[in-house]
């Protein structure tokens, strides 16, 4: 293969590339959910459309740590499926509805506040074509969460604050062969208490805004090599009028079973991330890297995930890779 049949190829990565770094430009900090490996592996969590966009049943354990911090969560969705009798010598066949359900369990110690939660999602996907290659699906989840903070009190039996809080996500979601792109909102009624006469919560729980789009871009078909650029805009009540500091880009590569790719979160980190899937299960890590502070003071983030993918072989809609 010669320079000049490899041009088309390289014009789309260099144009992906100068896309994706122009967006780094932007400056400023915001505080990162726990953990944040979940925006990249598990999205269904913060836009419950997802939930069922993909036709198998997948169970999804992402886990954080960041010094003595630590968040973990247990998570799974499907699509809801039925089975059609075959005939003579056809076997049965697997065809799939247009509803899907998730939920998820979590656990988060962040500092003197602990939350437990549980959450259920549901969701409903609507054909845009006759073919079924692109939908655009509608979801809500409904969670409650358990609160523990440290108050410092002295007294014996009182330095524990405990809150129980339900909370509601809603979102919407198109997704196809090549585009997907989607709109959400978590934690719907807010922050369950009043704050100090600062502004602040002691609860650390905030109504935020998600938008997200990416563009998968075949580079060869014969080796499944797939770029996907993609951009994650989230902001909060207090940030929502800072667009520019709100953007996430996020590049990922596909070759065969193997994704690797970076996140680029926050001004002044270096972050990076990889998953390789095998036929019933894949694993994955996520690591962040502080470059303007010494270890010392901010210890490096570190996640990991795996999951379980259960994938209906009769079915005449599923797809030939679960990515």
């Amino acid at each position: 293969m010669d320079l000049k049949s490899n041009m088309p190829i390289i014009k789309r990565v260099l144009f992906t590339f100068i896309i994706v770094f122009s967006f780094c430009i932007s400056k400023g900090q915001q505080t990162p959910l726990n953990p944040i490996s979940y925006w990249i592996f598990t999205p269904y969590i913060y836009n419950p459309a997802i939930v069922g966009s993909k036709d198998f049943l997948s169970i999804d354990l992402n886990a954080g740590f960041q010094g003595k911090s630590n968040t973990q969560i247990l998570s799974g969705n499907t699509r809801f499926s039925k089975t059609q009798s075959g005939y003579f010598s056809s076997p049965d066949i697997i065809e799939f509805k247009n509803f899907g359900i998730g939920g998820s369990v979590f656990n988060d110690i962040n500092g003197l506040s602990h939350n437990m939660g549980v959450s259920a999602a549901g969701s409903y996907q609507i054909p845009l074509n006759t073919r079924n290659l692109s939908f655009l699906s509608f979801g809500a989840s409904v969670k409650g969460v358990y609160n523990m903070l440290d108050t410092g009190s002295a007294e014996p039996g009182n330095h524990l604050k405990k809150t129980f809080y339900p909370n509601l996500d809603l979102g919407i979601y198109y997704y196809g062969t090549k585009f997907f792109t989607g709109l959400s909102t978590t934690n719907l009624f807010g922050n369950p208490e009043n704050p100090d006469s600062l502004g602040i919560y002691t609860i650390p729980v905030s109504r935020q805004y998600f938008f997200t789009a990416g563009y998968k871009i075949l580079l060869s078909r014969s080796l499944n090599i797939v770029l996907e650029p993609s951009v994650l805009i989230n902001a909060y009540d207090s940030t929502i009028k800072e667009i520019s500091d709100n953007i996430n880009p996020i590049l990922k590569l596909y070759v065969e079973n193997f994704c690797v790719g970076t996140y680029f979160l926050s001004d002044g980190n270096t972050s990076f991330f990889f998953q390789y899937r095998f036929p019933r299960l894949y694993i994955g890590a996520f690591f962040e890297l502080p470059q303007k502070s010494p270890y010392y003071k901010r210890t490096p983030l570190v996640e990991f995930t795996m999951g379980i993918i259960i994938k209906p072989d009769k079915s005449r809609l599923s797809r030939l890779s679960p990515w």
